[in-house]
């Protein structure tokens, strides 16, 4: 398990990271959720060990990360600009991630390159953005890390790639109990692969829950009444929103969804159903009962 605790890290008068405290479970992939700027990929690299926070303290499996080579080797870091060594092909960066990481799977590799479709000799320095993501993943998944940071790794790649990663991802975790730290400024790049979520907003963490659990704990119902009074009795119950076009009513409330049914058929409806909120939706929710403008926090 990763325990990220009151972790502050200055950069000059610009505090980037400011006493964010989470835990993040052995075999989850976890969401970071933020605007440029938020802080996600500076939390990535203080937990990658490429730097120390000033306060706080950031442990994998009760040890400290920083100046830890033992805990650096069971880690890899996907950076949302990828470096290669200048003019080296991916055969060249193979050879070096072979050298320096004992457990690097050369049948893995040779099965993603074939995957993905890459030349193996052909310089980095000609590829597409995409194509150097690609390259990213492949050498990292080819290490077989225990702990793997992706930051914004899909950004850059076409829909039909991006499907292909989320997907090798996915068995990379079923086969060997991987766990996935992923930041991105996309929720719907998250939505269907992250079972944990936490947003970051200029350095502190606002927000975060289990996926599922966020799933179950909010509802949001369609209905129709044909009481005149119907509106009234419903602004009277605990709400998070409600919108109205005619006799139609949209609820979202929290709570669970026997609770929800209990309440509007007590009111008689002629017709309601339980719809499934994105996660976007969840969020706003979420921070706007906690005083936040979420339109505002990923701008």
């Amino acid at each position: 398990m990763i325990k990220v605790e009151s972790a502050t890290k200055y950069f000059g008068d610009v505090c980037s990271l400011d006493e964010v405290t989470l835990q993040i479970p052995d075999g989850s992939i976890f969401g970071l959720i933020g605007s440029n700027g938020s802080g996600k990929s500076t939390l990535l690299r203080a937990m990658s060990g490429i730097f120390a926070v000033e306060e706080g303290r950031i442990l994998f499996d009760g040890c400290n990360i920083w100046e830890n080579t033992e805990q650096k080797a069971k880690l890899v870091y996907l950076s949302d600009e990828p470096y290669f060594l200048p003019h080296s092909s991916i055969e060249d960066m193979r050879n070096l991630f072979r050298s320096l990481y004992p457990t690097f799977d050369s049948v893995k590799f040779d099965k993603l390159l074939n995957l993905f479709g890459l030349p193996l000799r052909r310089k980095i320095n000609t590829f597409s953005k995409g194509m150097q993501k690609q390259t990213s993943v492949l050498l990292g998944l080819s290490v077989c890390p225990k702990y793997l940071f992706c930051d914004e790794t899909f950004d850059g790649l076409d829909p039909v790639m991006r499907h292909l990663v989320k997907r090798i991802l996915m068995e990379d975790i079923a086969e060997r109990g991987t766990t996935v730290v992923m930041a991105s400024h996309n929720l719907r790049e998250l939505e269907d692969i992250c079972d944990h979520i936490a947003l970051l907003h200029k350095g502190k963490l606002l927000f975060q829950n289990d996926l599922d659990d966020m799933k179950l704990s909010i509802q949001k119902i369609q209905a129709v009444f044909t009481e005149a009074d119907a509106e009234e009795k419903l602004r009277e119950m605990p709400l998070l929103n409600l919108e109205r076009r005619g006799s139609m009513f949209t609820i979202v409330a929290r709570g669970t969804r026997e609770e929800w049914e209990e309440r509007l058929q007590a009111m008689h409806p002629q017709f309601y159903e339980c719809i499934p909120l994105t996660l976007e939706e969840i969020f706003i929710a979420e921070m706007e009962e906690n005083g936040y403008d979420f339109t505002e926090i990923l701008a």
